[in-house]
């Protein structure tokens, strides 16, 4: 059996960034189930920056996050971003889809349909009523980010321990203690940073879950359009997002921006959902889509109110919450590690009290 200061379940972005955090004034360790962290929606994330994106809580969260994600400093060599910009079209119907995202938006710029097809010249001009950039979002370099926090974690003395499926949590005197395929460990802080897991991961523990929602989103890659350069393209999408594109290396990837709640498992793409989305992108282009090169799922993991759970809950000494990120995980890590620090260490988060108080999982609890 060995001991830590904090355990911290799940070696996701989120879990590995606030151990990296925390492993600056204590032992830290890192249970991950699959064999290297990152396995299931950090290693399927769409990798892009978008500080309008998500409830006011989030988008505090992303103007928070983004002075390290330009400027990692010592931990990673360069900005962990580079350019992409977001483009929203709305048809007639998506109209008020469009009004609803730029309220309270910064640095959103309208475009008429013309000016649309000039950044896409594959987009149908008859099928925008209404057009805006984020010329600000960017492209994240998803890998780059986990490997600096993971460094950083490993420096300091953390560890992260792989093929560590946890079989039993008790919480005994003042630890808990976890039972996993690789090992026993304990310490007196859990940190439940399990994703999709996060609510079994709980319940293991005898705590009562949140009621926190797994929700498939699958993605296709394509042959870039034959005789576009899609390089300098910006991501672009239903400003209902009944669909979103972007360049990936050369190809096309489209998303049909499925939502469909599903049981915790290592998703795959249902072939029917993304036949759907991918029609409603054809839709919108004048270029047929006439094959796929690749596609897969992951699965975004939602509160029932959709914005991130952080924070002790008040049912159980010792139990933190870093869950519910649903798809806004990367781009919010750095922030969310920075709280989740502060809290585990009892110091002053650097966040608005409004913000910490959104996020904390007592707004799910009757005390």
């Amino acid at each position: 059996m060995s001991t830590a200061d904090v355990i911290v379940i799940g070696g996701g972005i989120a879990g590995v960034s606030a151990a990296a955090r925390i492993a600056d004034h204590a032992r830290v360790v890192v249970l991950e189930t699959e064999a290297q962290p990152g396995y299931h929606a950090t290693g399927r994330s769409a990798a892009i920056f978008i500080r309008n994106y998500g409830n006011a809580t989030l988008r505090a969260l992303n103007a928070a996050s983004a002075p390290f994600l330009e400027d990692p400093g010592e931990m990673a060599e360069g900005s962990l971003l580079s350019p992409r910009g977001e483009m929203l079209i709305a048809q007639d119907d998506e109209l008020d889809a469009l009004e609803e995202y730029a309220a309270g938006a910064t640095g959103l710029e309208r475009l008429t349909a013309a000016q649309a097809v000039e950044l896409v010249p594959i987009l149908r001009p008859e099928k925008i009523a209404a057009a805006a950039i984020e010329r600000d979002a960017q492209d994240i370099d998803v890998d780059r980010l986990l490997q600096a926090f993971a460094r950083r974690l490993k420096a300091l003395g953390g560890e992260i321990v792989t093929g560590a499926e946890v079989q039993e949590i008790l919480y005994e005197s003042t630890a808990w203690r976890v039972e996993t395929q690789a090992g026993t460990w304990t310490a007196p802080v859990l940190i439940n940073a399990a994703g999709a897991w996060a609510d079994k991961v709980a319940a293991l523990a005898g705590v009562p879950p949140l009621g926190l929602q797994p929700m498939r989103r699958s993605a296709a890659l394509l042959p870039a359009p034959e005789g576009y350069e899609i390089a300098h393209w910006p991501l672009f999408a239903s400003a209902s997002e009944r669909w979103y594109a972007k360049p990936d290396a050369g190809k096309l990837l489209v998303s049909p921006a499925d939502e469909d709640p599903v049981e915790p498992h290592d998703a795959w793409a249902d072939d029917m959902v993304l036949a759907e989305g991918l029609y409603r992108y054809e839709q919108a282009v004048t270029v047929p889509v006439t094959r796929m090169e690749h596609s897969w799922a992951g699965l975004r993991t939602f509160a029932p109110d959709r914005t991130p759970v952080v924070g002790f809950d008040p049912m159980a000494e010792g139990f933190f919450w870093l869950a519910g990120q649903g798809g806004y995980g990367v781009q919010t890590a750095p922030a969310m590690a920075d709280l989740a620090a502060a809290l585990c260490l009892r110091q002053t988060p650097d966040l608005p009290p409004e913000t910490v108080a959104a996020l904390a999982p007592v707004r799910f609890r009757t005390l």
